[in-house]
């Protein structure tokens, strides 16, 4: 006899997260076995995929297509270094601190540009981050538009041994990016994360309900910033070095961001993980192209696009019906004589 059940887990679910947890034990053990370069790559990875999943969060499910999410990188980044050499907090604070600053700046910035709506905000967007660039390159004790670099008793604050910084700042990266997808997973299997997908699939009919978009959008994009500046600090805390045009590029922090999702798979939590892995498997491999790779980036962006609009996640979940990160109730039979 079969009966029905509801339920949000599935097996593949189940397999996916013991992988997951051997996965983050190998990881994590990755200093005693990988090299300086691995280590550097990894981190990189990492970042971008905490960047990506971010950018999802906002465009994939709140609907709100950003492209000036460099703004808060930048910001996190020139936060960073503005505490460590004049506030004199630890390069570890400084962290914590340019993600509540993230949050405090996002607010009148979400108040200025959710006023506009569809192609106006994402150019609205742009123009704030051009707006955040060039107050930075005013800022004389920062470098201006030439940068600064991190003192060495700073960057030796962080650990006594070369070895010792190299570990700790791929751990930083690792627990950056396990932090941003346990919180969207967890944000979008709550009631506001119901609430916001609701909103993705038809707004009018969500406000209908009783939904409060604004307020909800607000919050999604206030959270984001937050935990982009975080992730920016850290990306420039590997570097040791900032400037205005580096801190502030649209190309490498949200084209690339953009990019990842894109092809992964957007509206979906393993998308940008999928999307990682492959513009860094692209990028590795074409890297030496010069400008050629950045043309063959925008071909294969096309090509998924066009062939599959749901990204490479959205072809493989649609073949054979995985969701490693279940957000909604599914149906499903149980037959009793066996116990499935």
């Amino acid at each position: 006899m079969n009966t029905l059940y509801v339920t949000r887990s599935s097996k593949a679910a189940q397999i996916a997260g013991i992988c997951a947890a051997l996965g983050m034990i190998c990881l994590m053990s990755a200093p005693w076995w990988a090299g300086s370069a691995t280590l550097r790559l990894m981190g990189e990875v990492f970042l971008y995929l905490a960047l990506a999943s971010l950018w999802n969060l906002m465009a994939g499910y709140a609907g709100l297509v950003s492209v000036g999410q460099q703004a808060f990188v930048g910001f996190g980044g020139y936060m960073l270094f503005a505490m460590t050499l004049s506030g004199g907090l630890s390069p570890i604070a400084a962290i914590g601190a340019a993600g509540v600053l993230g949050a405090l700046i996002a607010v009148p910035v979400a108040l200025l540009i959710f006023r506009l709506r569809g192609a106006y905000f994402a150019i609205g967007t742009w123009v704030i981050a051009e707006v955040f660039r060039l107050s930075f390159a005013q800022v004389t004790s920062l470098g201006g538009g030439s940068g600064t670099s991190l003192p060495v008793t700073i960057v030796r604050a962080l650990a006594a041994s070369k070895s010792g910084r190299e570990a700790l700042s791929y751990w930083l990266a690792l627990g950056a990016a396990a932090l941003v997808i346990g919180v969207v997973y967890l944000f979008l299997r709550s009631r506001s994360g119901l609430a916001l997908m609701a909103i993705r699939d038809n707004e009018l009919a969500a406000g209908s309900l009783g939904i409060d978009i604004w307020r909800l959008k607000f919050g999604v994009y206030v959270v984001t910033a937050a935990l982009t500046s975080m992730v920016g600090a850290l990306i420039f805390l590997q570097k040791l070095r900032i400037s205005p045009d580096a801190a502030f590029s649209v190309n490498d922090w949200t084209a690339f961001v953009i990019f990842i999702v894109v092809i992964g798979g957007i509206g979906t939590v393993e998308g940008p993980i999928i999307g990682t892995l492959i513009f860094f498997l692209l990028r590795e491999t074409l890297a030496d192209l010069g400008t050629t790779y950045l043309i063959i980036l925008g071909f294969v962006a096309i090509i998924v696009m066009l062939k599959a609009p749901k990204g490479v996640w959205g072809l493989i979940r649609a073949r054979f019906d995985l969701q490693l990160f279940p957000l909604g109730y599914r149906v499903l039979q149980r037959d009793e004589k066996k116990g499935a």
